[in-house]
């Protein structure tokens, strides 16, 4: 299992790196025990959380209000829930977007 990912009751946990301020959205790479994503939204009134969580649920294929920020919602380093998912299927997902 990928190092980013952990199960939980109410669905699959994913630690991230976020880099604000990005040339395009896009899943970068594994970053130690984090998943490195970079977003074209500023830091700045909660525009980088809704477009993390925007940019997730597009690329889990799953409505918006299944991706949920659990910690670091002021920080880059966040912990970001997917509802009604488990571990496996979001690294399948994940293995398909990090070797394309």
């Amino acid at each position: 299992m990928l190092s980013c990912l952990d199960d939980s009751p109410q669905g699959v946990i994913i630690r991230l790196k976020v880099q604000p301020r990005a040339s395009k959205n896009q899943v970068v790479g594994l970053h130690g025990d984090d998943l490195k994503i970079k977003l074209t939204a500023p830091p700045v009134d909660g525009a980088a959380n809704q477009y993390c969580c925007a940019f997730l649920a597009k690329l889990f294929g799953v409505a918006k209000s299944h991706v949920n920020i659990v910690s670091g919602e002021h920080a880059r380093s966040k912990k970001v829930r997917i509802d009604h998912m488990d571990s496996s299927c979001a690294e399948k997902i994940l293995r398909t977007v990090l070797h394309s």
